[in-house]
């Protein structure tokens, strides 16, 4: 069968591509690039820990040396420290800060030894065209090429050729923020620690006084953010060398400590969402699919999940053949989860930076405004948090065995220590990526008993045998406890790590309802979707 054809070498069309090959399905990257990636310092993504462990995972690569892992993060208003967060592996874990060349890197590098995915260099897109049996791509290049495909997937940022050639509306709101950058190695008093300073005393006070970011990265490099108050005023070298001077001297006690600076940019923040993420064999994701970023949220942390939640969709269509309501629901729970994100910016965002004013009659708002824009920044709350899919077209309905855990249905899972079927301790989200749905039994006291021991006693039989009976692929799996679980609640978890349900004991009709339902549905009743109709209505 053809591979999937990814337009787009960034991380996110990467870390599709490793999706796949996890999943035994072959890919290949159309990079219209030379398939190296300039290193800019001033270029940086914040990585929450999902999508850490998500790049770790499909690499077999810890980010630790590659990015830091912050040790904490303040806020400041004026002179003030208005909020400290202080991170704790096992109940906090911190953000990844990482310069966005560095993870291209090591994604590039478990690419060139997966057998199932192929980079094609200076190969860029021009036209597609569509059948109902597959998909078809030219690139232009040394040599024009035609590419034969399953699906075609565009990763290929936000001026999008194969959004803008299946001709997919990208409405939004264009330079919501502007933020001067500049990479510097220097010494500040807050090591490995995050900064977030509102109107600095250094700075007049009114619309121009902003804000400034400090994120560090290894090695004693620093990045900093300002922001520009509207306007398209030009950036100027001696503009910001001022800037950074008088930051590092406020931050340092009155005198600007050396420095060297490494990089320098501008940062321009825009709010789009594209009308439709599939048409046909033809998906879109990352920034060709929505750009967020106001408030410090990373549309890369989003582009990353469009790869985790479209990969194990595609993968089963092409194991198994067309699962039309499965390859739907990627635009249903991706764009929603997205539009949500959007929308709470959207909202905050006159109230953030609608001036001081507001401040006067509310009493407490200028401590509410340091939570949301902590909040955004930290991956918390509706501006941070990751998406949900409790409205998805797959959730199972009316299971009689359902019950409540600390994790609602259609959230991300808790990574819980498990023990896996070979009788080997692994974290839950070791054995996500793999195209099987994901049982686990929670057993108190199986932990301190080798797996021989209790595999054949109690209701273990009984739930393997359910499982083993179930429309799809599935693993088991033991945990000793899990958040808001009683002993012997049965969880059902998505390839991508998201919670279907959970059940109260062994209830196999409950459970193969709630798998079947997680595919699409049963396939003889699977119809033509809309997005399949309107290619087939193009091609005609």
């Amino acid at each position: 069968m053809d591979p999937v054809i990814i337009v787009g070498a960034g991380p996110v069309g990467l870390t599709l591509a490793l999706a796949l090959a996890r999943q035994q399905v072959p890919s290949v990257v159309l990079d219209e690039g030379p398939g190296k990636d300039e290193p800019r310092l001033a270029r940086t993504v914040v990585l929450r820990e999902d999508t850490t462990a998500l790049i770790e995972r499909l690499t077999g690569v810890s980010l630790d040396e590659a990015g830091v892992h912050w040790a904490g993060w303040r806020s400041m208003r004026r002179k003030q420290v208005t909020r400290e967060v202080r991170f704790d592996d096992a109940t906090d874990p911190a953000p990844l800060h990482i310069a966005q060349h560095v993870l291209t890197g090591v994604l590039r590098g478990a690419l060139a030894d997966q057998r199932l995915a192929k980079i094609a260099v200076d190969s860029r897109l021009d036209s597609i065209e569509q059948e109902p049996s597959g998909v078809t791509a030219h690139t232009r290049g040394p040599r024009g090429t035609w590419w034969r495909g399953s699906h075609l997937v565009g990763c290929d940022g936000p001026r999008s050729t194969v959004r803008k050639l299946l001709d997919i509306r990208f409405p939004g709101r264009t330079a919501v923020e502007r933020h001067a950058v500049a990479a510097l190695r220097t010494e500040l008093p807050w090591a490995d620690e995050a900064l977030l300073h509102r109107t600095p005393p250094w700075r007049a006070s009114g619309p121009s006084a902003g804000e400034v970011t400090g994120r560090p990265l290894p090695e004693g490099v620093w990045r900093l953010d300002w922001l520009l108050p509207p306007g398209k005023d030009l950036v100027t070298p001696e503009l910001l060398v001022g800037r950074i001077r008088e930051t590092l001297a406020g931050w340092s006690g009155g005198s600007t400590p050396a420095y060297e600076l490494l990089d320098t940019g501008v940062h321009t923040v825009h709010h789009r969402l594209a009308r439709r993420w599939r048409v046909g064999r033809v998906f879109v994701a990352g920034d060709a699919a929505h750009l967020l970023g106001a408030f410090g949220t990373q549309g890369l942390d989003e582009g990353l999940r469009d790869a985790d939640n479209l990969a194990w969709k595609l993968a089963l269509a092409w194991h198994h053949g067309s699962h039309e309501a499965l390859l739907d629901s990627y635009q249903t729970e991706r764009r929603g989860a997205v539009a949500a994100r959007l929308r709470a910016a959207d909202q905050a965002l006159p109230v953030l930076r609608g001036g001081a004013g507001i401040r006067a009659y509310v009493p407490g708002a200028g401590r509410g405004h340091d939570v949301l824009l902590t909040d955004g920044h930290l991956g918390r709350g509706p501006l941070g948090a990751p998406g949900t899919y409790d409205g998805s077209p797959l959730s199972p309905r009316h299971l009689e065995a359902e019950v409540p855990v600390h994790t609602p249905p259609g959230a991300p899972v808790e990574d819980v220590r498990v023990t896996a079927e070979d009788g080997s301790f692994v974290r839950l989200r070791d054995r996500l990526g793999r195209g099987a749905l994901l049982v686990v039994l929670i057993a108190p006291g199986t932990g301190v008993w080798e797996r021989r021991h209790w595999v054949s006693a109690g209701i273990m039989p009984r739930l393997a045998a359910a499982v083993t009976a179930m429309p799809s692929p599935a693993e088991l799996l033991v945990a000793e406890g899990y958040p808001g679980a009683a002993a012997h609640t049965v969880l059902l978890v998505r390839p991508d790590g998201h919670l279907v349900t959970a059940l109260s004991g062994v209830r196999a009709a409950d459970l193969y309802a709630a798998a079947e339902a997680t595919m699409g549905g049963p396939a003889e009743s699977r119809k033509p979707s809309e997005a399949e109709a309107t290619a087939g209505s193009a091609a005609k």
